[in-house]
């Protein structure tokens, strides 16, 4: 009956099931009451009859502090299929619902692992997921709703969640389509008040539609509490009305019934035996049977199944407690506590809303249910946990500690705002809690929209830090620091600052985080120690792929971009199989922007846009934005201007936000290449010699020093070679042995003063591994040979530039060098589209994988898709291409690279 004028939502979500291809799920949103979880149960029974599997899941107020509770609950039908996953899920996901032992599981494993566990389930059966009060579900399972709906592409999966308005949630931003429901017309409310309560007085029928301006639930409660009513009362705001209702059927019950139904509603599960349980306490009887119940059933407030109680409403559910004394809820808190001993969790938390002031004992139970949820990589839970511990800390100190761990895993799981409150609460007051506090506040966003100054700052906390012997938080928060010296530029005092106090720390000079941050601080001052070390440890990449990404940050801050692309691509598999999504976008950027600087766009394609996707999907702006400025700047190097573009204007809005300057540098590489390849030389000199003026936001420390090549190819064409003299006099002071700056230099100095021998030093230097940089400088070569009339020598040259152009994508490159060319008398064929350019960049990164072997399983846990996912793709890419099987695919992908 609640369904009256919800035809056409009704017919959208059966559509929408019918369907599934078109549109991966549905968030029904509305005011409490207004019918949502009538709509959703209507839809799910007809998709039953349909065919289709229900699993259901939904939030429940108390359980939101119960990490994966939500998804337990989900996955409880299906939890035989866990068995049959690949090792790593299957292990995630039993350490996640606490079915295991194991190391602490990721958000994102856990997801991927739910994402496969599903899509095997429907392969038997479409599935629809059905996620009802969405606001209360626990943060780790609504995760993990969102991560799956964000990759249901092909399977025939549908999620519908239901959430009340007014309420964040992981879920809005997953790809779901909206549905918002409003309160009903006046004819339809009129219907369906007719339709519960028929033969109402001409005053109190008006009263009430009146009363209910149009909301289902008050529309089919209010007449249930009519005794007595005349119409004539004063005008209640709605809630209060209900309450007034709920409360009101619950008086006329017997004394028993009414103290199980307050059990009830303050019980986080719908376990029936519980609720006996901890009502007998209450009374004092050894056994309470259900019946003790009935009367809250015939009263239409609960409803009795197979050993749950489950209230109609949860609106209910709150008015019953809401209404209760505070002594009456605390006893029945302790008698949950007491029925509940074999649940620790759950017991601490009972223990808590009994507590009526500091309570030792009952904040270290909740530490260790917090250090359980965070073992089960519960972090939001953990994060609740500890802030009720706090709550109960019977000594500041020991308030102010927990507070600061809570705040870290805040920091950690990227809640900013969380973070923010709790530091704030804590209020430290000594000075290694006020260092803490400092370095957790400054972990955002690596502090981009923070005040430069703020580096300096930090300088003197970590030099606190390292004074008092603590001196893995001094490395963190030089690590933190450092991060600002990349992202924005702080002065020559604060770096030195920081290395000060770097050079004073009790670590060996190689430990990779020191390594990390010299690099970050002093670019080129530290240059040469930064690169024997580097090369000190290239050979153990793989251990630990934190140690990789630190490496790979360092090797491009000194512009050996060919160790940055091997040290950020041998952390990627460790970050994606411990399951870590926020680390590894950094990881693919480095490996992304080094890729480009190299010249492999094939193989910087893919991870380019891997980044972005993950950068977005984790909430790191400044991330996605570099990582959107690469793929510009590939787009550029591909000869596609109007997407190079599109994507320079989309990262630039993403740096301009806050001033993030290897973004917005990027950007402005992108257009000096946008505007050497039209042929527009001034504006190309323009455009990238901004990078070099410390005045400018496009100002980056260590990233001006690796566009000189494009410099002064810009520089000569534009006729400015007196400027480029004083560019380079200034760079070559720079006295670093960085590869890519001397590269650059060698090719400067070869076109401003060319000669053979100049060339000929250029070619000599150790290119092996910099394929775009050695065909730049055969096509500058051969360039200047044909215009001094030595044609049979340039093609050599020219010959030797298009065909490395050509290998490496390079579009614009190699059509030039075909224009030369054809000056020299030689015919050029236009080249082809490369068969990897007819792919996607997510097609491509699943073609290279399969051309490597891998099994769609085993892409699919690369890449966080469900394998039939992958294989779904795999058919597509087949005709793009013109093969018929992976050994086809893997042979014409080989003949490519070579």
């Amino acid at each position: 009956m609640a369904l009256h004028g919800r035809e056409a939502e009704l017919k959208e979500l059966g559509e929408l099931v019918d369907g599934p291809e078109e549109r991966v799920g549905v968030v029904v949103r509305g005011e409490a009451g207004i019918g949502k979880s009538a709509l959703v149960a209507s839809a799910a029974a007809a998709a039953s009859v349909a065919g289709l599997r229900v699993l259901r899941t939904a939030g429940a107020e108390a359980e939101q502090n119960l990490a994966y509770a939500g998804l337990h609950q989900l996955l409880h039908p299906v939890r035989a299929g866990v068995a049959e996953l690949p090792a790593p899920q299957r292990d995630a996901l039993r350490t996640a619902l606490g079915l295991a032992e194991g190391a602490s599981p990721s958000a994102y494993l856990v997801g991927l692992a739910t994402l496969t566990l599903l899509a095997e389930e429907a392969v038997a059966k479409p599935l629809l997921l059905v996620a009802e009060d969405a606001q209360w579900l626990d943060r780790a399972s609504a995760d993990v709703l969102a991560f799956v709906a964000r990759r249901i592409e092909t399977e025939p999966i549908v999620l519908v969640a239901t959430l009340r308005d007014g309420v964040a949630s992981p879920l809005l931003e997953a790809g779901l389509a909206p549905m918002v429901l409003e309160r009903l017309g006046a004819d339809d409310a009129a219907d369906l008040l007719d339709a519960v309560a028929s033969g109402l007085a001409p005053a109190v029928r008006t009263r009430l539609l009146t009363e209910a301006a149009g909301h289902p639930l008050a529309l089919t409660e209010l007449p249930a509490g009519l005794a007595g009513f005349d119409g004539l009362d004063p005008v209640l705001p709605l809630t209060e009305r209900l309450e007034r209702t709920f409360t009101a059927r619950v008086t006329g019950l017997p004394e028993a019934t009414r103290t199980a139904l307050l059990v009830a509603a303050l019980n986080e599960t719908t376990s029936l035996a519980e609720t006996l349980a901890a009502t007998g306490s209450l009374l004092a009887t050894d056994a309470v049977e259900p019946d003790i119940l009935a009367p809250a059933v015939e009263a239409r407030l609960i409803e009795l199944t197979a050993g749950t109680v489950t209230f109609r409403h949860p609106l209910m559910r709150s008015a019953i407690p809401a209404a209760a004394t505070p002594t009456d809820r605390r006893r029945a808190h302790l008698a949950l506590a007491e029925a509940l001993r074999d649940q620790p969790d759950r017991r601490a938390w009972h223990q808590a809303a009994a507590s009526a002031g500091p309570d030792e004992t009952v904040a270290r139970a909740l530490e260790s249910t917090a250090d359980r949820a965070r073992y089960r990589g519960g972090a939001a839970a953990a994060i609740a946990a500890l802030e009720q511990a706090a709550r109960l800390s019977e000594h500041d100190g020991t308030r102010t500690e927990r507070l600061l761990k809570a705040a870290e895993l805040a920091v950690e799981s990227g809640r900013r705002e969380t973070a923010e409150r709790l530091v704030h609460a804590a209020k430290p007051a000594d000075k290694r809690h006020r260092a803490t506090a400092s370095r957790l506040l400054s972990e955002f966003e690596d502090g981009v929209r923070e005040d430069p100054a703020r580096v300096a700052e930090l300088a003197v906390t970590a030099g606190h830090a390292a004074n008092d012997g603590e001196t893995d938080a001094a490395v963190r928060i030089l690590w933190s620091a450092a991060m600002r010296c990349f992202w924005t530029e702080p002065g020559d005092a604060a770096r030195k600052a920081l290395l000060d106090v770097a050079d004073r720390l009790p670590v060996p000079d190689d430990d990779p985080r020191v390594v990390a941050v010299t690099a970050y601080v002093a670019p080129f001052e530290r240059g040469e120690a930064v690169l024997t070390n580097l090369r000190k440890l290239a050979g153990a990449t793989g251990a630990d792929p934190e140690v990789d990404r630190y490496l790979g940050s360092a090797a491009l801050q000194v512009g050996a971009f060919d160790l940055a692309a091997r040290f950020s691509a041998a952390a990627a598999p460790g970050l994606r199989a411990q399951g870590r999504l926020g680390a590894l976008p950094r990881a693919l950027a480095v490996q992304a922007w080094s890729r480009v600087r190299l010249g492999d766009l094939a193989a910087a394609v893919p991870v380019a846009a891997e980044a972005a996707r993950f950068a977005g999907e984790t909430g790191q702006p400044f991330m996605y934005g570099l990582a959107t400025a690469v793929q510009a700047e590939i787009a550029a190097l591909r000869g596609d201007h109007k997407q190079a573009k599109t994507l320079a204007a989309e990262a630039e809005r993403a740096g301009l936000a806050a001033g993030a300057r290897p973004v917005l540098a990027t950007v402005q590489l992108t257009r000096g290449l946008i505007a050497l390849s039209e042929g527009r030389f001034d504006d190309a000199f323009a455009d990238l010699r901004r990078m070099l003026d410390p005045a400018d936001p496009t100002y980056q420390l260590a990233l001006r020093a690796y566009c000189v090549p494009e410099l002064a190819e810009a520089a000569v064409r534009a006729g400015q070679t007196e400027a480029l003299r004083d560019i380079l006099a200034e760079l070559e002071c720079l006295r670093t042995p960085s590869p890519a700056l001397h590269i650059g230099l060698r090719y400067a100095r070869a076109v401003l003063d060319p000669s053979d021998e100049r060339f000929a030093e250029a070619l000599r230097a150790d290119l092996a591994g910099w394929p775009a940089e050695r065909g730049r400088v055969h096509l500058a070569f051969g360039e200047w040979l044909r215009r001094q009339r030595r044609v049979v020598e340039s093609r050599t040259h020219l010959r030797t530039a298009r065909e490395t152009f050509d290998a490496l994508g390079m579009t614009a490159w190699a059509e030039r060098a075909r224009g030369e060319l054809r000056g020299a008398g030689e015919s050029s064929p236009n080249r082809g589209p490369d068969a990897r350019e007819k792919l996607t960049p997510h097609e491509l990164s699943i073609a290279q994988l399969a051309a490597d072997g891998l099994t769609n399983r085993e892409i699919g846990q690369r890449l966080y898709l469900s394998h039939r996912t992958v294989g779904t793709h795999l058919h597509r890419i087949f005709p793009k291409l013109g093969v018929s099987s992976r050994a086809d695919l893997a042979g014409m992908l080989k003949t490519l690279e070579g």
